[in-house]
């Protein structure tokens, strides 16, 4: 609560106490109930008990996307078995308008596999922040012009109800979802909602934006394409 309107509602119900008396008896509760009360910030007291919350909010602000793309892209290749190899991505290594995955997986066969399966490349968009589904979803639809696979990874503090409108889409659109926990990028708790469906891109957008990686990012395009 605010110190100002502390002061207000105490004078409203003390109506013979003077304000500045008010005022001078309430400034630094802070001091004299360090039990009970802190102040995160002048101005303003709260209850001890919210502490814990306001420190936890405070970690979580910091977190990133990008802090997610490395556990991300383990997860593809040593959970799901869709890729055997990834990498993260992100930014603007696309440069184009129709955004960039950020993390990108390829599915090439194994020297002790019998059969040859065709190279498959797997696309994931991760999102940090619940407002920001609907445009995350038509990120991830924007990706099947390029890729086998998609994955949409939603946190999962977004409301049950936003939680239930996505999982439907993708499974029309054919596109996987992931639901983590964004609090904690050591140990996000990646739960498969859904697998994605198996697409036929263009295979001219695939190799065009293969060659931008390994043009922009040679490292990295090292990792899903070894010499």
């Amino acid at each position: 609560m605010r110190f100002t309107e502390l002061v207000r509602q105490i004078s409203l119900s003390f109506p013979d106490i003077k304000l500045n008396t008010i005022k001078g008896g309430m400034w630094d509760l802070d001091v004299k109930f360090s039990e009970k009360v802190f102040k995160p910030e002048k101005g303003i007291f709260k209850l001890n008990k919210y502490q814990d919350i306001e420190s936890q909010a405070k970690l979580v602000s910091k977190l990133k996307e990008q802090d997610f793309y490395d556990p991300f892209a383990n997860f593809l290749v040593e959970e799901t078995l869709e890729a055997t190899s990834a990498i993260p991505l992100g930014g603007s290594v696309f440069k184009d308008k129709w955004g960039t995955p950020d993390v990108i997986g390829v599915r090439k066969t194994s020297r002790r596999e019998l059969l040859d399966v065709p190279t498959e490349i797997i696309s994931a968009e991760i999102k940090l922040n619940p407002s920001e589904l609907i445009t995350a979803f038509g990120q991830a639809c924007a990706y099947r012009l390029f890729s086998h696979k998609i994955y949409l990874v939603i946190p999962n503090e977004s409301s049950q109800e936003d939680q239930e409108r996505i999982d439907s889409l993708c499974l029309i659109f054919g596109i996987g979802l992931v639901i983590y926990d964004s609090r904690n990028n050591n140990n996000p708790k990646w739960e498969i909602k859904n697998r994605p469906q198996k697409f036929d891109p263009d295979i001219f957008y695939t190799n065009t934006y293969l060659k931008k990686i390994e043009k922009s990012r040679p490292d990295l395009f090292k990792i899903l394409f070894p010499v």
